[in-house]
């Protein structure tokens, strides 16, 4: 083996060996690749879900299960009171030191053993006109004992809720009867035939002698107008009052003859009596007709309650509320929900897809236009009751006002547009959520290819040729998607509506048979309001818990219900948008061709 030498002859040193290098090994940071931040995204998505469909099931299950029939419960209290009643929830709580003092030593006890907490029980006991409430808690240490008797009746009354006791009297055709001899058959009978009546009653006052009075009115604005028009000592004014005095004679002996037939059948059902026995003995006589429904709660069988059930859902969906609001249905409400956001969609659509098209298509961007913009999105953001009170100002007592003034002079002072309507309502909640529409039909219109435009224009086609013909039809799914939001917005807003148009009570619906039909200048009733009345202005908030439940699921249903319409709507023009070619739509588009 060869060795290197230098010129004079020694061997050189050998080099210096090289340090070992530090192999750096690959460490994944998982900040770096987002771990934490999917993790915390993926945890508040199913955060929102859970409490979202908790939220749901609650109101779904409260909602549906509050029409049921449930058992009646006769309770013997421990100090020789009775108490009969539905249960409809419990729950324990925590017992004051001042009745642990009264309760037996083996109740204390078991109080002490689960840490001071006792179970008690709420009861449904009706008969609010008897006893001045609709619900009573009892605890489980008052309960002696309990009993579900047969001859107990739940009796859902036209007033003043439900009875709950026997029935221990009936007078049919002012012959007394003996409850005990009739069959249940034969004393639903008795009151399907008391029902008839009234409901002939009511439809006599408010059908008849309604159309009756409407007849008497318009002949006393007759005779007004001719007044205003042409003064008192005028000729036409003269001619015309012999002929109206003679026709409100006619009218008023109409008026007469249908009082006189609502005061024989009231007569009549007078003579049809029921009296009723709550468990500690006191007795309440009523006419049967006052009985809306009845059943003997402790010998229902599951056919029998499932028809009560749908009884009262059909009662609920077709009827008018009674007992501020707390019982009866929600038609009016249902009819003033779905008419107003009806009419605010048809207004809001053209003012919110017309402006969008101006501000995209034709305006020239530059201070202007971004200062609308700003504005659009800042309207976005004002709070609801300042719109109500814009809509009351502008539109009830600016326009409405004027409108009564050009056009119904002769019932003024009387208000007809200058106060509150449906009218005015919607397009209250039209102003409230054309912002929204402006922003999403704006954003589907720039969403429309640049190209599809150009190519367009290339054939011939003039600007509003490709905007009607081109950039609408591939925009109108955006366009859709912001009605349905607006639609959803306006369908549950409130506070607005107080002020402008919605009552706590309209039981008529605003349609009859007298020109223009359907009144748009009426107050009405919504759903969410509603809602808002019977949880927080009723008589008694456990009273009308259940109906807020039922109604706030109905609520739910009916915006999804629209709503799916709408995006059903929405995915067949999607649909005919992406599949749609130009074609020749008409003469003028020739050159499209």
């Amino acid at each position: 083996m060869s060795q290197t030498t230098t010129l004079n002859g020694e061997t050189p040193p050998a080099p210096a060996a090289e340090p070992a290098r530090k192999v750096r090994k690959f460490s994944a940071d998982i900040s770096a690749v987002g771990e934490p931040a999917l993790w915390a995204f993926g945890g508040a998505l199913a955060l929102g879900i859970i409490l979202v469909v908790g939220f749901l099931v609650m109101i779904a299950w409260n909602g549906v299960t509050t029409f049921w029939p449930k058992p009646i419960h006769v309770l013997t209290l421990t100090d020789g009171s009775r108490v009969a009643g539905e249960p409809t929830r419990d729950d324990l709580y925590r017992v004051g030191a001042e009745i642990l003092e009264r309760l037996p030593e083996a109740a204390r006890a078991q109080i002490a053993d689960n840490e001071g907490l006792a179970h008690r029980t709420m009861y449904r006991i009706g008969n609010y006109d008897l006893f001045g409430e609709d619900f009573r808690w009892v605890s489980d240490f008052d309960i002696a004992k309990v009993e579900t008797p047969a001859d107990f009746y739940f009796l859902e009354r036209q007033e003043w809720g439900p009875f709950v006791g026997r029935i221990v009297g009936l007078t049919l055709d002012e012959q007394s009867v003996d409850p005990k001899t009739l069959s249940l058959a034969e004393l639903r009978a008795a009151q399907r035939e008391a029902r008839a009546r009234f409901d002939q009653i009511r439809r006599i006052e408010r059908s008849d002698i309604g159309a009756v009075n409407h007849h008497l009115e318009r002949e006393r604005l007759r005779l007004r107008r001719a007044e205003l028009d042409h003064g008192l000592d005028s000729e036409r004014y003269r001619a015309l009052q012999p002929e109206v005095n003679a026709r409100i004679a006619e009218l008023q002996t109409q008026y007469q003859a249908l009082a006189q037939q609502a005061a024989d059948i009231r007569a009549t059902d007078q003579r049809y009596r029921i009296r009723l026995q709550e468990v500690g003995g006191r007795e309440k006589e009523t006419e049967i007709s006052q009985i809306v429904r009845f059943y003997p709660a402790n010998q229902l069988t599951f056919g029998d309650r499932l028809g009560i059930y749908f009884s009262r859902w059909g009662e609920f969906l077709t009827g008018e509320p009674r007992e501020a609001n707390t019982e009866g249905g929600v038609l009016p409400a249902i009819f003033g929900t779905v008419a107003m956001t009806l009419i605010m969609v048809v207004v809001v659509a053209p003012f919110g897809v017309i402006t969008a098209l101006y501000l995209r298509e034709y305006a020239k961007q530059g201070r202007l236009v971004a200062a609308v913009r700003i504005s659009v999105n800042n309207l976005a953001g004002v709070p609801s009751i300042v719109y109500g009170v814009f809509g009351l100002g502008f539109f009830a007592y600016t326009m409405g006002v004027t409108i009564d003034q050009l056009f119904y002079p002769e019932r003024l002072p009387s208000p007809t547009f200058g106060t509150g309507g449906i009218l005015w309502s919607a397009l209250t909640l039209a102003l409230l959520t054309v912002p929204v529409v402006i922003v999403a039909s704006e954003e589907a219109l720039a969403a429309v290819p640049r190209s599809m435009r150009e190519g367009s224009l290339a054939c011939g086609a003039s600007k509003w040729q490709t905007i009607r013909y081109v950039v609408l039809p591939r925009a109108m799914p955006g366009v859709m998607t912001g009605l349905i939001l607006a639609m959803a917005r306006g369908a549950g807003e409130v506070a607005p509506l107080m002020l402008v148009g919605v009552v706590k009570l309209a039981p008529e619906l605003p349609i009859d048979g007298f020109f223009p039909y359907i009144h748009l200048e009426r107050s009405f009733m919504h759903i969410g309001f509603h809602i808002f009345d019977v949880g927080f202005q009723s008589r008694n908030s456990e009273a009308g818990k259940p109906m807020v439940f039922v109604t706030t699921l109905l609520l739910l249903g009916l915006i999804v219900l629209m709503n799916s319409s709408a995006i059903y709507i929405r995915n067949r023009l999607k649909k005919k948008g992406s599949s749609t070619v130009l074609v020749e739509p008409n003469a003028d588009m020739h050159h499209l061709s």
